[in-house]
C-alpha cells in the first residue's frame, strides 16, 4: 500500500466547505474583473467588449486547438474582430525573449484595441512583456531587459503619459497565476536564466479561467501547478507581517488543503472535474498571495533551473530546504503548516510539541513525503540534466543580480549579497544532495 492511500480524506462536506471558501476569497478580491469556475469559455467576448471591437488573439493552437476555437467562437459571436485575421502564436515554455519580441511585432503590425492571451503562464507573461514594448519601446527602450525589476514600467508610463493596451488573460493551466498578478517571468535561453518584471501596471485588465481546460494537461504540468500553489502561499506566509498575516494564513491553509487532498486524483483521473477545480482554485489563491506579499528563496533559485525543470516543481523542491534556513524566524508559520500536513497524515510527530529546527525539519520532510507520493522530485539531483557545478554556480550568481534582489529582501530573514556564500551556497548543496543537515540556519 502506498503512503498516500493511508491519508485521511476530507469528507464531502469538508471538500465543499474548502472550495466554497476559496471561491468566496477570490470573488471578494477580484469581483467582476475575473470569471472563474467551469463551463465559462463562451463568456470571453463579454470581457473583451469592455475594451473595443478588435482583439489580437495570442495562443498556441497546436496544443490547445479546441480551447482556442471556443474562445474564437465566443469572440466572433460577440462581434469582435480578430486583429490580423488569424491567431498569433503564443510563447514557448518559460516565455523566451524571442517570443516576446515576436508578439510585440504582431501588436505593432495589427494595432488592436486589446490583447487576448489564451494559454498558460508563459503565453500570458510574454503578452504582458510584449504589451510593455509595444507601448514604450519607441521612447523608453526597445529591449525587454530595461524593464526587469520592480516598478520600472509604471515609472515609464508616468513619464510618457501613455497607457498599456488592455490585456484579457484566458488562463488554461493551473500554474503561475499570471492571469491575476503583477509579474512577468521572461527567460534568456542563451544564459538559461529567468528574470522578472514586477509592476502593478501589467496586471491583466480582466481574466477568465475555466478550470475544465486543465483536464488535458499532462501529469507533469499538473504536478508543477500544484507545487506552485503550495510555494506561492508558503513563501508569502513565511514573509507575512502583522498587516497581512491573517490573510496569508487563510490563503495558505485553503491552498494546502485543496492541493494535498486533490492532486493525486487529478493525476490519476485527469477528467475529474472536482479535482481540476480544486487545483485551479489553489493556484488562484497562490496568485492572490503573491499580490499581498513577495515570494523569496524558492522562487529565486527556480529562475536558475529553467533549462531542466518546470517553475513550480523547482519551487516545490527548494521550499523545504529554505524552511530550515528560515526556521528561527518562522516558528509560528511552521506550526500552522505542520498542523496542515499532520491533518493529512504526512507529519512525523506532533506539530504542537516540536520547536526550532526540529519543527522545520519535520515540516520539510512532510512536504517531501507529499511530493514523493505524487511522483515529484525532492532534491535537485533527481532532475535529468542537473549539474551541481553548473546549476549551483548559476543560482549563486543569480542571487547576486541586482534585478532579483527583491527575492533576497522578501526572505523572512532578509539576506544580503554578503550572506549568499555562507548561507545560500550550503543550502543549494543540501538541496542538490537531499541532505537537510548541511543547511545553516540564519
Amino acid at each position: 500500500m502506498r503512503l498516500f492511500d493511508c491519508y485521511p480524506t476530507l469528507s464531502d462536506n469538508d471538500v465543499h466547505s474548502v472550495m466554497e471558501n476559496a471561491y468566496g476569497i477570490m470573488r471578494k478580491w477580484k469581483g467582476y474583473s475575473y470569471i472563474m469556475g467551469t463551463g465559462h469559455l463562451d463568456k470571453t467576448a463579454s470581457l473583451v467588449k469592455r475594451f473595443g471591437r478588435r482583439a489580437l488573439v495570442v495562443a498556441n493552437t497546436a496544443h490547445m486547438g479546441q480551447i482556442v476555437e471556443k474562445v474564437l467562437s465566443s469572440l466572433r459571436s460577440g462581434g469582435i474582430e480578430i486583429a490580423g485575421g488569424e491567431v498569433c502564436p503564443g510563447a514557448r515554455p518559460n516565455a523566451p525573449k524571442e517570443d516576446v519580441y515576436r508578439i510585440n511585432a504582431a501588436i505593432l503590425r495589427t494595432k488592436p484595441d486589446c490583447i487576448v492571451a489564451v494559454g498558460g503562464g508563459s503565453t500570458i507573461d510574454a503578452c504582458k512583456a510584449a504589451d510593455v514594448l509595444a507601448t514604450l519601446g519607441d521612447c523608453c527602450g526597445a529591449e525587454i531587459d530595461g524593464y526587469f525589476g520592480t516598478g520600472k514600467v509604471s515609472a515609464a508610463l508616468e513619464k510618457t503619459k501613455r497607457r498599456l493596451l488592455p490585456l484579457v488573460a484566458v488562463q488554461c493551466s493551473a500554474s503561475s497565476g499570471s492571469h491575476l498578478t503583477k509579474y512577468s517571468n521572461i527567460t534568456d535561453p542563451a544564459l538559461g536564466q529567468k528574470k522578472l518584471i514586477v509592476d502593478q501596471a501589467i496586471v491583466p485588465s480582466c481574466a477568465l479561467f475555466d478550470y475544465e481546460t486543465t483536464c488535458s494537461m499532462p501529469a507533469g504540468v499538473t504536478i508543477d501547478g500544484a507545487l506552485d500553489a503550495l510555494s506561492h502561499t508558503f513563501e508569502v506566509f513565511c514573509g507575512a507581517n502583522s498587516a497581512n498575516y491573517d490573510l496569508a494564513q487563510e490563503l495558505a491553509e485553503c491552498a494546502f488543503n485543496l492541493v494535498i487532498a486533490h492532486t493525486k486524483t487529478a493525476i490519476e483521473k485527469p477528467d475529474d472535474i472536482v479535482a481540476r477545480e480544486a487545483i485551479g482554485l489553489a493556484t488562484d489563491l497562490g496568485g492572490y498571495a503573491i499580490m499581498i506579499g513577495g515570494t523569496s528563496g524558492g522562487h529565486l533559485t527556480s529562475f536558475s533551473l529553467v533549462d531542466i525543470v518546470g517553475h513550480g516543481t523547482a519551487c516545490g523542491i527548494m521550499n523545504p530546504y529554505y524552511a530550515v534556513l528560515y526556521s528561527k524566524a518562522i516558528q509560528r508559520q511552521l506550526r500552522v503548516v505542520g498542523r496542515l500536513f499532520a491533518s493529512h497524515g504526512l507529519l512525523d510527530g506532533n506539530a504542537e510539541e516540536l520547536t526550532d529546527r526540529a519543527l522545520a525539519e519535520a515540516v520539510a520532510n512532510a512536504w517531501m513525503r507529499f511530493a514523493r507520493s505524487i511522483g515529484a522530485p525532492t532534491k535537485l539531483s533527481d532532475l535529468e540534466g542537473f549539474s551541481e557545478k553548473v546549476h549551483v554556480e548559476r543560482a549563486v550568481a543569480a542571487a547576486k543580480d541586482p534585478d532579483l534582489k527583491m527575492k533576497l529582501q522578501n526572505m523572512p530573514v532578509s539576506m544580503t549579497a554578503d550572506d549568499i556564500e555562507p548561507y545560500m551556497r550550503p543550502l543549494l548543496v543540501a538541496a542538490s544532495r537531499g541532505d537537510l543537515s548541511l543547511i545553516k540556519e540564519m
